[in-house]
């Protein structure tokens, strides 16, 4: 198995791709959603960062965060968020996928996958194409037509912010010209 080295950059923009264990489908239940918000607020509290943008699905999440000058550790804001996540959903009722005894032995639990996959974005043409993308996957995955029709997403933020008109992305948006390529991103996101 090859080496992988993170890379991190003091005041970056990363994008991150968060997936489930055995991409189980419940972090836009009821119940999953207020604790991953709280976990998120948490962490934020204590180890500042801005999320750029968002995107919450069944069994993953994408995020685009920059961290603060001077500060490059979003692998313990990510361990951080896991965590407090993981230990408040179970302790109100939640479920986890099944434990593996190497699971076990690490003391891990059955709801995400071990790691997480980040890239560092190098320019603005990278960071639209990343944007966009993030906010267009609930359409790729097939949950909606048009990204405004999915709830748990930054989307409509930018919406109100006039970054985007609302009706992008959709089937008749007057210019189908999306700043990404999916083959070139679920490459590296596993999608």
């Amino acid at each position: 198995m090859p080496e992988y080295r993170r890379n991190y950059v003091s005041g970056g923009t990363y994008f991150f791709t968060l997936v489930t264990h055995l991409r189980r489908h419940f972090l836009v239940d009821e119940l999953a959603r207020p604790f991953l918000r709280r976990a998120i607020d948490t962490v934020r509290s204590e180890l500042p960062f801005d999320i750029v943008a968002m995107v919450l699905l069944p069994d993953h999440l994408h995020a685009i965060w920059t961290l603060p000058d001077g500060d490059e550790n979003y692998s313990l804001r990510w361990k951080r968020i896991k965590g407090e996540f993981t230990t408040s959903y179970l302790d109100a009722g939640g479920c986890q996928g099944p434990v593996s005894a190497s699971r076990r032995k690490r003391g891990e639990r059955g709801i995400w996958q071990r790691r997480f996959w980040e890239h560092t974005v190098r320019d603005e043409t990278d960071f639209e194409r990343l944007f966009d993308y993030t906010h267009f996957n609930p359409v790729q995955h097939g949950y909606v037509k048009c990204p405004h029709e999915w709830q748990y997403s930054t989307f409509h933020r930018h919406v109100r912010g006039s970054v985007y008109p609302e009706d992008w992305g959709c089937p008749n948006f007057r210019s189908n010209n999306l700043n990404f390529e999916f083959s070139a991103i679920q490459e590296f996101t596993g999608e």
